[in-house]
């Protein structure tokens, strides 16, 4: 199945229906601003918690807000299409907030993962989950690939006048 990328609008009808089903419901979320094999190996350890995979990608005012200037380098629906072609993934949904909090609570879904740059008691929204009834998994591989610094590398090489 080719993931969908669904409006932020239809994302509690999405959590009702998969619950119904009786499927195990994984959230994931990220900026994804540069895709790279760190979001890949993020988003496949995410999607072995479960039996779907919703991930949240932060809209470009929150990327700005989180990120700094200069960021994001990809618009929100790009960074969507992205993402939604990696094959762990099963539906994507854009978010305009800096916290995923709002969205965990229209999904509700039974586990919220985050990458191995959190510890389970640093995530944002681990209260939002506990009041849920889910659990936080933190998944991934070591924090060595990053967004900042393959940009910051790249800055690097760039010649004088560029």
């Amino acid at each position: 199945m080719k993931a969908c990328i669904i409006p932020r609008s239809e994302v509690a009808a999405l959590g009702e229906r998969l619950r119904r089903e009786g499927r195990r419901i994984v959230f994931a979320n990220g900026c994804f601003d540069l895709l790279h094999v760190g979001h890949v190996r993020y988003l496949r350890a995410a999607r072995e918690q479960g039996d779907v995979l919703v991930v949240g990608v932060n809209g470009d005012q929150a990327v700005a807000a989180l990120k700094g200037p200069g960021r994001p380098l990809l618009p929100a629906a790009a960074r969507a299409e992205l993402v939604a072609s990696l094959e762990p993934v099963d539906y994507v949904v854009v978010f305009e907030s800096v916290s995923a909090a709002e969205v965990l609570r229209d999904l509700r879904p039974h586990v919220h993962c985050k990458g191995t740059d959190y510890t389970e008691r640093s995530v944002p929204e681990r209260a939002v989950m506990e009041e849920l009834g889910g659990s936080v998994r933190i998944v991934g591989d070591a924090k060595r690939h990053s967004t900042s610094s393959i940009l910051a590398k790249l800055a690097g090489r760039a010649r004088p006048g560029e």
